[in-house]
């Protein structure tokens, strides 16, 4: 089960999500996420380091809400990644795509 807990920083979203990100628990994410999105929230910073295991529908959510958040002048940006999720990143190409931080402040100022 995915827990989304968040917070707002200044202008910045902040997103503590733990769990999985997977078939089971990508739409209602998704869901959770674009709404904030199209509520005004386009800079999201995604502090990762409790989420377990994320699946190709995690990934597309988090593409789809990259997109959009850029489609409204923001980004989303990631934090704290597991080693074993990072690397989920890294050999699928999205690491490419969203940026990737050591920790919260990083990304913090990457805004």
């Amino acid at each position: 089960m995915l827990d989304l807990n968040s917070e707002i920083d200044d202008d910045v979203l902040v997103i503590n999500p733990s769990g999985r990100i997977d078939g089971a628990t990508a739409k209602d994410y998704e869901e959770a996420l674009l709404d904030r999105i199209a509520n005004g929230h386009s800079k999201i910073l995604m502090n990762c380091e409790s989420i377990e295991y994320i699946s190709s529908a995690g990934l597309r959510v988090l593409l789809m809400a990259s997109r959009r958040a850029g489609d409204a002048a923001g980004k989303l940006v990631l934090c704290a990644v597991k080693a074993h999720v990072q690397d989920v990143f890294k050999y699928s190409g999205f690491a490419e795509i969203i940026s990737i931080h050591s920790d919260q402040e990083t990304a913090r100022e990457s805004f």
